[in-house]
């Protein structure tokens, strides 16, 4: 009998039937989705604050971020690593520091060095990732 009325309110708490929200078949429609919202807004000169703002608030309500990560990691031998070096937080401070630099350096009117400067943090982030992988695979952890 306990058995029974388990089953009966794991039934109840799923309002979406047979599948769950974080499941696959529901996470890539909404990956695609965001995906043509994103180029339809740059596409029709839409603002990128309002562009950026939702694509926030849908990655963070459905959660589809954290599902892309967890795709990224399920690649044998690199994925984990790339997510690995993705969550580190000196990848984050670097970039948050490079958006505040360039934020300033562009109301002053260094607009070419600003474009100077995020290539070489973009190389500079891409460097890393693949520093870590290499050295993670040759020291065999």
């Amino acid at each position: 009998m306990a058995l029974e009325s388990n089953h009966l309110k794991q039934q109840e708490s799923n309002l979406f039937g047979k599948f769950r929200w974080k499941d696959w078949r529901m996470m890539l429609p909404v990956l695609l989705l965001l995906a043509v919202l994103i180029y339809l807004g740059n596409h029709y000169h839409i603002d990128y604050k309002i562009i950026a703002g939702g694509a926030v608030v849908i990655g963070l309500i459905s959660g589809v971020f954290a599902w892309l990560v967890g795709m990224v990691g399920l690649v044998p031998i690199i994925g984990p690593l790339v997510v690995k070096v993705l969550s580190l937080s000196v990848i984050w401070l670097l970039n948050a520091l490079g958006y505040i630099v360039s934020y300033v350096a562009i109301r002053r009117g260094y607009s070419q060095d600003v474009l100077t400067y995020r290539g070489l943090t973009i190389a500079l982030i891409i460097g890393i990732v693949i520093g870590f992988v290499l050295g993670s695979m040759l020291s065999g952890h």
